[in-house]
Protein backbone atom coordinates (compact mmCIF):
# COMPACT_ATOMS: atom_id res chain seq x y z
CA UNK A 1 0.00 0.00 0.00
CA UNK A 2 1.40 3.14 -1.21
CA UNK A 3 0.30 5.26 2.05
CA UNK A 4 2.35 2.48 4.28
CA UNK A 5 5.84 2.51 1.95
CA UNK A 6 7.63 5.09 3.78
CA UNK A 7 7.32 6.99 7.14
CA UNK A 8 6.44 10.21 5.51
CA UNK A 9 3.87 9.60 4.36
CA UNK A 10 1.49 9.16 6.93
CA UNK A 11 3.28 11.22 9.71
CA UNK A 12 3.06 14.40 7.50
CA UNK A 13 -0.13 13.80 6.57
CA UNK A 14 -1.42 13.12 9.90
CA UNK A 15 0.72 16.26 11.21
CA UNK A 16 -1.20 18.57 8.89
CA UNK A 17 -4.29 17.78 9.62
CA UNK A 18 -3.97 17.44 13.30
CA UNK A 19 -2.29 21.03 13.19
CA UNK A 20 -5.88 22.03 12.45
CA UNK A 21 -7.86 19.88 14.41
CA UNK A 22 -6.43 21.04 17.22
CA UNK A 23 -6.34 24.35 17.25
CA UNK A 24 -9.48 24.51 16.37
CA UNK A 25 -10.75 22.77 18.99
CA UNK A 26 -8.41 24.93 21.39
CA UNK A 27 -9.72 28.09 19.38
CA UNK A 28 -13.52 26.25 20.45
CA UNK A 29 -12.51 26.11 24.29
CA UNK A 30 -11.59 29.98 23.97
CA UNK A 31 -14.64 31.16 22.38
CA UNK A 32 -16.33 29.49 24.98
CA UNK A 33 -14.46 29.44 28.19
CA UNK A 34 -17.27 31.00 30.14
CA UNK A 35 -19.77 28.60 29.85
CA UNK A 36 -18.73 25.23 31.63
CA UNK A 37 -21.19 22.95 28.93
CA UNK A 38 -19.91 24.59 26.51
CA UNK A 39 -16.17 23.42 26.60
CA UNK A 40 -14.78 21.45 23.78
CA UNK A 41 -12.53 19.76 25.51
CA UNK A 42 -15.08 18.23 27.74
CA UNK A 43 -14.39 14.89 27.27
CA UNK A 44 -10.85 14.97 28.38
CA UNK A 45 -9.62 15.79 32.50
CA UNK A 46 -6.79 17.34 31.17
CA UNK A 47 -6.68 21.11 32.22
CA UNK A 48 -7.46 23.09 29.09
CA UNK A 49 -4.13 25.15 28.52
CA UNK A 50 -2.54 22.30 29.94
CA UNK A 51 -3.99 19.97 27.15
CA UNK A 52 -3.44 23.03 24.27
CA UNK A 53 0.14 22.55 24.91
CA UNK A 54 0.24 18.64 25.43
CA UNK A 55 -0.96 18.29 22.59
CA UNK A 56 1.25 21.26 19.92
CA UNK A 57 4.06 19.35 21.57
CA UNK A 58 3.62 15.67 22.10
CA UNK A 59 0.72 15.09 19.08
CA UNK A 60 1.84 17.39 15.87
CA UNK A 61 5.29 18.13 16.72
CA UNK A 62 6.55 14.23 17.29
CA UNK A 63 4.02 13.37 14.18
CA UNK A 64 6.67 16.02 11.97
CA UNK A 65 9.66 13.92 14.09
CA UNK A 66 8.71 10.97 13.15
CA UNK A 67 8.10 11.23 9.74
CA UNK A 68 11.80 13.49 9.39
CA UNK A 69 13.39 10.21 11.38
CA UNK A 70 11.95 7.48 9.67
CA UNK A 71 12.64 9.44 5.95
CA UNK A 72 15.88 10.64 6.62
CA UNK A 73 17.86 7.87 8.59
CA UNK A 74 17.35 5.28 5.61
CA UNK A 75 18.69 7.61 3.67
CA UNK A 76 21.98 8.09 6.46
CA UNK A 77 22.46 4.31 6.36
CA UNK A 78 21.27 2.93 3.09
CA UNK A 79 18.91 0.78 5.10
CA UNK A 80 15.34 0.00 3.39
CA UNK A 81 12.65 2.38 5.12
CA UNK A 82 9.97 1.45 7.73
CA UNK A 83 7.08 -0.01 5.46
CA UNK A 84 3.98 -2.21 5.30
CA UNK A 85 2.59 -3.95 8.65
CA UNK A 86 5.52 -2.31 10.74
CA UNK A 87 4.97 1.51 9.85
CA UNK A 88 1.07 1.23 10.40
CA UNK A 89 1.51 -0.28 13.74
CA UNK A 90 3.63 2.72 14.13
CA UNK A 91 0.86 5.23 12.93
CA UNK A 92 -1.92 3.24 14.92
CA UNK A 93 0.09 4.25 17.95
CA UNK A 94 0.40 7.86 17.56
CA UNK A 95 -3.22 7.77 17.12
CA UNK A 96 -3.72 5.51 20.02
CA UNK A 97 -2.17 8.03 22.17
CA UNK A 98 -4.05 11.00 20.73
CA UNK A 99 -7.60 9.25 21.22
CA UNK A 100 -6.04 8.96 25.03
CA UNK A 101 -5.40 12.14 25.81
CA UNK A 102 -8.79 13.18 24.16
CA UNK A 103 -10.74 10.56 25.89
CA UNK A 104 -9.08 11.08 29.27
CA UNK A 105 -11.70 11.86 31.06
CA UNK A 106 -13.29 8.18 30.39
CA UNK A 107 -10.60 6.58 30.87
CA UNK A 108 -8.36 5.39 33.76
CA UNK A 109 -4.96 8.01 33.98
CA UNK A 110 -2.19 4.86 34.07
CA UNK A 111 -4.60 3.89 30.90
CA UNK A 112 -4.00 7.02 29.23
CA UNK A 113 -0.73 7.54 30.61
CA UNK A 114 0.97 3.88 28.72
CA UNK A 115 -0.92 4.65 25.71
CA UNK A 116 0.04 8.18 25.16
CA UNK A 117 3.96 7.05 26.33
CA UNK A 118 4.02 3.79 24.32
CA UNK A 119 4.73 5.72 21.06
CA UNK A 120 8.29 7.34 21.87
CA UNK A 121 10.21 4.26 22.38
CA UNK A 122 8.36 2.45 19.74
CA UNK A 123 10.40 4.91 17.53
CA UNK A 124 13.19 5.16 18.95
CA UNK A 125 13.42 1.20 18.75
CA UNK A 126 13.10 1.62 14.66
CA UNK A 127 15.31 4.55 14.39
CA UNK A 128 17.65 2.85 16.47
CA UNK A 129 18.05 -0.47 14.55
CA UNK A 130 18.44 1.80 11.47
CA UNK A 131 20.75 3.86 12.66
CA UNK A 132 22.72 0.72 13.64
CA UNK A 133 26.26 0.57 11.73
CA UNK A 134 26.10 4.34 10.39
CA UNK A 135 27.56 7.43 11.63
CA UNK A 136 27.89 7.77 15.23
CA UNK A 137 27.02 11.16 15.18
CA UNK A 138 22.95 10.51 14.22
CA UNK A 139 22.77 8.86 17.71
CA UNK A 140 22.26 12.55 19.23
CA UNK A 141 18.10 11.62 17.82
CA UNK A 142 18.43 8.69 19.55
CA UNK A 143 19.07 11.35 22.76
CA UNK A 144 16.45 13.52 21.99
CA UNK A 145 13.99 10.84 21.38
CA UNK A 146 14.76 9.77 24.95
CA UNK A 147 14.54 13.11 26.51
CA UNK A 148 10.70 13.73 24.86
CA UNK A 149 10.12 10.56 26.35
CA UNK A 150 10.99 12.35 29.59
CA UNK A 151 9.34 14.82 29.65
CA UNK A 152 5.78 13.15 28.32
CA UNK A 153 6.58 11.10 31.31
CA UNK A 154 6.81 14.34 33.69
CA UNK A 155 2.99 15.33 32.37
CA UNK A 156 2.08 11.92 33.16
CA UNK A 157 3.43 11.57 36.71
CA UNK A 158 1.85 14.63 37.43
CA UNK A 159 -1.83 13.44 36.15
CA UNK A 160 -1.01 9.97 37.91
CA UNK A 161 -0.69 11.84 41.60
CA UNK A 162 3.09 10.50 42.13
CA UNK A 163 4.77 14.39 41.27
CA UNK A 164 3.92 17.91 42.04
CA UNK A 165 3.80 20.47 39.47
CA UNK A 166 6.06 18.71 36.52
CA UNK A 167 3.49 18.88 33.74
CA UNK A 168 4.60 22.08 32.89
CA UNK A 169 8.69 21.43 33.58
CA UNK A 170 7.91 18.76 31.08
CA UNK A 171 6.59 20.75 28.68
CA UNK A 172 9.40 23.71 29.15
CA UNK A 173 11.81 20.87 28.79
CA UNK A 174 9.99 19.13 25.59
CA UNK A 175 10.27 22.84 23.84
CA UNK A 176 13.88 23.29 25.22
CA UNK A 177 14.93 19.90 23.52
CA UNK A 178 12.62 20.64 20.38
CA UNK A 179 14.62 24.07 19.73
CA UNK A 180 17.77 21.92 20.39
CA UNK A 181 16.99 19.57 17.84
CA UNK A 182 16.03 22.88 15.07
CA UNK A 183 19.95 24.24 16.27
CA UNK A 184 21.17 20.58 15.16
CA UNK A 185 18.85 19.90 12.15
CA UNK A 186 19.08 24.27 10.60
CA UNK A 187 22.69 23.90 10.45
CA UNK A 188 22.55 20.87 8.15
CA UNK A 189 19.62 21.06 6.31
CA UNK A 190 19.82 25.62 5.70
CA UNK A 191 23.48 25.57 4.54
CA UNK A 192 23.25 22.45 2.65
CA UNK A 193 19.51 23.14 0.95
CA UNK A 194 20.64 26.88 0.06
CA UNK A 195 23.70 25.89 -1.71
CA UNK A 196 22.81 23.51 -3.73
CA UNK A 197 20.10 26.92 -4.68
CA UNK A 198 23.08 29.13 -4.95
CA UNK A 199 24.71 26.69 -7.54
CA UNK A 200 22.01 25.92 -9.69
CA UNK A 201 21.65 29.79 -10.38
CA UNK A 202 25.64 30.57 -10.47
CA UNK A 203 27.81 30.28 -13.79
CA UNK A 204 30.92 28.45 -13.78
CA UNK A 205 31.81 29.30 -10.21
CA UNK A 206 33.18 26.34 -8.28
CA UNK A 207 34.09 28.02 -5.28
CA UNK A 208 31.81 27.14 -2.05
CA UNK A 209 29.11 29.90 -1.68
CA UNK A 210 28.89 29.18 1.91
CA UNK A 211 32.20 28.46 3.57
CA UNK A 212 31.97 25.91 6.52
CA UNK A 213 32.56 27.65 10.33
CA UNK A 214 32.49 24.43 12.59
CA UNK A 215 33.88 26.36 15.49
CA UNK A 216 30.58 28.61 14.86
CA UNK A 217 28.44 25.66 14.31
CA UNK A 218 29.47 24.04 17.57
CA UNK A 219 28.80 27.76 20.08
CA UNK A 220 25.54 27.96 18.52
CA UNK A 221 24.37 24.38 19.53
CA UNK A 222 26.14 24.45 22.80
CA UNK A 223 24.69 27.73 23.43
CA UNK A 224 21.37 26.63 22.91
CA UNK A 225 22.00 22.84 24.51
CA UNK A 226 22.83 25.81 27.89
CA UNK A 227 20.18 27.10 27.60
CA UNK A 228 17.92 24.61 28.02
CA UNK A 229 19.99 22.48 30.56
CA UNK A 230 20.19 26.09 32.75
CA UNK A 231 16.26 26.06 32.39
CA UNK A 232 16.01 22.93 34.11
CA UNK A 233 18.22 23.72 36.92
CA UNK A 234 17.61 26.71 37.25
CA UNK A 235 14.08 28.34 35.29
CA UNK A 236 13.30 31.82 35.24
CA UNK A 237 16.03 33.27 36.49
CA UNK A 238 18.53 35.74 35.01
CA UNK A 239 21.31 33.49 34.19
CA UNK A 240 18.79 31.62 31.66
CA UNK A 241 18.10 35.19 30.19
CA UNK A 242 21.71 36.31 29.85
CA UNK A 243 22.95 32.59 28.22
CA UNK A 244 19.74 33.23 26.00
CA UNK A 245 20.64 36.48 25.23
CA UNK A 246 24.56 34.72 24.11
CA UNK A 247 22.47 31.88 22.06
CA UNK A 248 20.78 34.55 20.21
CA UNK A 249 23.59 36.19 19.06
CA UNK A 250 25.72 33.13 18.36
CA UNK A 251 22.11 31.59 15.91
CA UNK A 252 22.14 35.23 14.32
CA UNK A 253 25.43 35.17 13.54
CA UNK A 254 25.32 31.64 12.16
CA UNK A 255 21.84 32.49 9.96
CA UNK A 256 23.61 35.63 8.22
CA UNK A 257 26.31 33.61 6.86
CA UNK A 258 23.59 31.35 4.80
CA UNK A 259 23.04 34.10 2.79
CA UNK A 260 19.41 34.07 2.84
CA UNK A 261 19.04 36.53 0.52
CA UNK A 262 20.60 34.42 -2.07
CA UNK A 263 17.26 32.66 -2.74
CA UNK A 264 15.06 34.90 -2.10
CA UNK A 265 13.18 34.10 -5.10
CA UNK A 266 13.00 30.61 -3.65
CA UNK A 267 10.11 30.34 -1.65
CA UNK A 268 11.03 26.47 -0.29
CA UNK A 269 14.35 27.45 0.45
CA UNK A 270 14.51 30.93 1.94
CA UNK A 271 11.59 29.12 4.61
CA UNK A 272 14.51 27.21 6.40
CA UNK A 273 16.25 30.58 7.18
CA UNK A 274 12.60 32.09 7.90
CA UNK A 275 12.41 29.74 10.47
CA UNK A 276 15.29 29.69 12.08
CA UNK A 277 15.27 33.43 12.12
CA UNK A 278 12.24 32.84 14.20
CA UNK A 279 14.54 30.80 16.44
CA UNK A 280 16.96 33.42 17.01
CA UNK A 281 14.14 36.05 17.79
CA UNK A 282 12.80 33.68 20.14
CA UNK A 283 15.49 33.26 21.95
CA UNK A 284 16.49 36.79 22.25
CA UNK A 285 12.70 37.97 23.82
CA UNK A 286 12.86 35.10 26.31
CA UNK A 287 16.70 36.63 27.11
CA UNK A 288 15.38 40.27 27.42
CA UNK A 289 12.40 38.75 29.21
CA UNK A 290 14.60 36.90 31.94
CA UNK A 291 17.67 39.04 31.76
CA UNK A 292 16.24 42.40 32.23
CA UNK A 293 12.43 41.84 33.14
CA UNK A 294 11.63 44.22 29.93
CA UNK A 295 9.11 41.56 28.34
CA UNK A 296 6.98 38.57 29.03
CA UNK A 297 8.53 35.65 28.49
CA UNK A 298 5.34 33.86 27.00
CA UNK A 299 6.22 36.36 24.17
CA UNK A 300 9.28 33.93 23.02
CA UNK A 301 7.32 30.94 24.29
CA UNK A 302 5.07 31.79 21.30
CA UNK A 303 7.90 32.79 19.22
CA UNK A 304 9.71 29.76 19.33
CA UNK A 305 6.42 27.41 19.19
CA UNK A 306 4.31 28.97 16.65
CA UNK A 307 7.39 30.69 14.03
CA UNK A 308 10.51 28.49 14.98
CA UNK A 309 8.80 24.99 15.58
CA UNK A 310 5.41 25.67 13.20
CA UNK A 311 8.02 27.20 10.32
CA UNK A 312 10.60 24.70 10.54
CA UNK A 313 8.49 21.62 11.06
CA UNK A 314 5.68 22.83 7.76
CA UNK A 315 9.01 23.65 5.34
CA UNK A 316 10.74 20.30 6.27
CA UNK A 317 7.51 18.45 5.37
CA UNK A 318 7.08 20.39 2.41
CA UNK A 319 10.16 20.15 0.99
CA UNK A 320 10.78 16.09 1.88
CA UNK A 321 7.70 15.18 0.67
CA UNK A 322 8.47 16.71 -2.76
CA UNK A 323 11.79 15.11 -2.98
CA UNK A 324 11.08 11.27 -2.20
CA UNK A 325 7.51 11.57 -4.37
CA UNK A 326 10.13 12.54 -7.19
CA UNK A 327 8.74 15.52 -7.97
CA UNK A 328 10.41 18.91 -8.31
CA UNK A 329 11.51 21.07 -5.17
CA UNK A 330 9.61 23.69 -6.05
CA UNK A 331 6.82 25.40 -3.48
CA UNK A 332 3.63 26.09 -5.31
CA UNK A 333 2.21 29.56 -4.79
CA UNK A 334 -0.32 28.16 -2.15
CA UNK A 335 2.40 26.50 -0.15
CA UNK A 336 4.16 29.65 0.02
CA UNK A 337 1.04 31.29 1.35
CA UNK A 338 1.35 28.77 4.05
CA UNK A 339 4.99 29.67 4.98
CA UNK A 340 3.59 33.37 5.09
CA UNK A 341 0.73 32.22 7.27
CA UNK A 342 2.71 30.92 9.81
CA UNK A 343 4.19 34.51 10.40
CA UNK A 344 1.21 36.48 10.02
CA UNK A 345 0.35 33.69 12.98
CA UNK A 346 3.11 34.70 14.93
CA UNK A 347 2.89 38.32 14.77
CA UNK A 348 -0.90 38.08 15.55
CA UNK A 349 -0.32 36.14 19.15
CA UNK A 350 2.78 38.31 19.98
CA UNK A 351 1.71 41.48 18.94
CA UNK A 352 -2.08 41.39 18.79
CA UNK A 353 -2.47 42.01 22.23
CA UNK A 354 -1.37 45.31 22.29
CA UNK A 355 -3.71 45.69 18.82
CA UNK A 356 -6.87 44.61 20.84
CA UNK A 357 -5.78 45.51 24.32
CA UNK A 358 -9.70 45.57 24.87
CA UNK A 359 -10.35 42.39 23.79
CA UNK A 360 -7.20 40.42 23.68
CA UNK A 361 -8.85 37.04 23.18
CA UNK A 362 -9.42 38.04 19.61
CA UNK A 363 -5.84 38.54 18.46
CA UNK A 364 -5.69 34.95 19.86
CA UNK A 365 -8.66 33.41 17.64
CA UNK A 366 -6.99 35.37 14.74
CA UNK A 367 -3.88 33.72 14.93
CA UNK A 368 -5.34 30.88 15.64
CA UNK A 369 -7.27 31.09 12.41
CA UNK A 370 -4.16 31.91 10.72
CA UNK A 371 -2.55 28.52 11.96
CA UNK A 372 -5.32 26.89 10.76
CA UNK A 373 -5.50 27.85 7.37
CA UNK A 374 -1.99 27.30 6.65
CA UNK A 375 -1.86 23.72 8.08
CA UNK A 376 -5.19 23.29 6.03
CA UNK A 377 -3.81 24.37 2.97
CA UNK A 378 -0.96 21.85 3.38
CA UNK A 379 -3.13 19.13 4.25
CA UNK A 380 -5.38 19.78 0.99
CA UNK A 381 -2.33 20.44 -1.11
CA UNK A 382 -0.31 17.75 -0.29
CA UNK A 383 -3.29 14.96 0.41
CA UNK A 384 -2.28 13.64 -3.19
CA UNK A 385 1.07 13.80 -2.48
CA UNK A 386 1.45 11.84 0.81
CA UNK A 387 -1.30 9.04 -0.71
CA UNK A 388 -0.49 8.36 -4.21
CA UNK A 389 2.18 6.86 -5.74
CA UNK A 390 5.72 9.10 -6.82
CA UNK A 391 5.42 11.15 -10.11
CA UNK A 392 8.75 9.20 -11.45
CA UNK A 393 7.58 5.98 -10.91
CA UNK A 394 6.31 3.15 -8.18
CA UNK A 395 7.90 3.66 -4.55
Amino acid sequence: MTFFSYGFRPFFLFAGLYAVIGMAVWMGWMAFQDGASASTLSATDFPPFLWHAHEMLFGYTIAALAGFLLTASPSWTGKPPLAGAALAIMAGAWLLGRVAVWFSAGLPAGWVAVADLAFLPILFIFVFRTLQGGSPRHYVFLAVLAVLFAANGLVHLERLGLTEDTARLGHSLALDVLIVLITVIGGRVVPAFTRNAIRKTASGDDADPLPSRPWLDRLSILSVVGVAIAGMVDPGSEAVGWLALAAAAFNAIRLSGWKGWCVRDQPIAWVLHLGYAWLVAGLAVRGLALAGDMIDETLALHILTIGAVGTMTLAIMTRAALGHTGRELKAPPAITLTYLLISVAVALRVGGPLLFSEAPHIAVMLAGAAWCLAFGIYSVVYWPILTGPRADGPD
